[in-house]
């Protein structure tokens, strides 16, 4: 005979608790399982963690703080060349009813009216010295890191290397004369500075590890530029300070050295050209 329907329900009942029985255990065994993996791989993060930690004090203590660090290379930083272009002959003076850059050619009248010498005023010398610089292939390497001029009347302003310096005399006096109203030039397309007027000495300016040379006729140390240059440290910037008057000779108060490259008096276009050939054969620019 066929047992009855409620006696089987009250077996498959028991069956089915043994079986739920069996799978909590298994699921509790496994859950074990997942904790001590989840142990064991959380003490090898720790230890992970620790280790990174150290490495990284370690390499902070290499590091200054709050600097970032800067991608080590194996060329070193190329030295250059700074030009001061002293007593320079740029002054601003009021010819009628306009301001204008006086000059020995234009206002030799006026200049007279006021009992001055008109060969005095010759800024035309600092045009033909900035276009010897800015043009060089000195220059235009990257070589030259800073230009700065001071007047006559103790006015120092910086001109970029990568200025376009004009090439008439006439619009260079209406940039110079701009420059001395207004304290500073920016460029057309950006807000960049290309001409400014900064604060004295100079020597503020010049790079810490420099050396000041001072150029004339009248010093006593005649020299052969190219062989002075060679003797020159690569890793020392060279500092020329050259004189942008017609006469007379520079102050050599902050110069290093005094010297001379010829026995004839040059111009200061000349003196610049030779100063440009012998860094240019130094550094191998053609």
């Amino acid at each position: 005979m066929v047992r009855p329907y409620a006696v089987k329900g009250i077996k498959r009942k028991k069956r089915e608790e043994k079986y739920d029985r069996e799978e909590e255990e298994e699921e509790e065994e496994e859950e074990q399982e997942r904790e001590e993996e989840a142990t064991i791989l959380s003490d090898k993060e720790g230890e992970e963690g620790e280790e990174n930690e150290n490495k990284a004090e370690e390499a902070a203590g290499y590091e200054l703080a709050g600097i970032p660090i800067v991608p080590s290379s194996n060329q070193k930083p190329k030295s250059g060349v700074v030009f001061v272009l002293e007593r320079a002959s740029l002054e601003v003076g009021k010819v009628g009813k306009t301001y204008q850059l006086l000059n020995s050619d234009e206002h030799s009248n006026f200049l007279r009216r006021h009992n001055r010498n008109p060969a005095d005023y010759r800024p035309d010398i600092v045009h033909q010295a900035l276009l010897a610089i800015l043009d060089s292939p000195l220059n235009k390497a990257g070589r030259i890191q800073a230009l700065y001029v001071k007047t006559e009347k103790g006015v120092l302003f910086e001109v970029k290397p990568h200025v376009r310096m004009p090439r008439t005399f006439k619009r260079f006096c209406g940039i110079m004369l701009q420059l001395l109203q207004k304290l500073s030039i920016t460029a057309t397309s950006k807000r960049e500075k290309l001409l400014r007027v900064i604060k004295n000495p100079v020597t503020r300016h010049l790079p810490i590890n420099s050396r000041k040379i001072g150029l004339s006729h009248s010093s006593e140390k005649l020299v052969k530029l190219q062989d002075y240059v060679a003797a020159a440290s690569d890793d020392m910037n060279l500092v020329f300070v050259v004189g942008a008057m017609a006469h007379g000779k520079i102050d050599s108060d902050y110069t290093d050295d005094f010297i001379s490259v010829s026995g004839y008096p040059l111009s200061a276009a000349c003196c610049i050209g030779r100063i440009c050939n012998a860094l240019e054969q130094k550094w191998k620019i053609l």
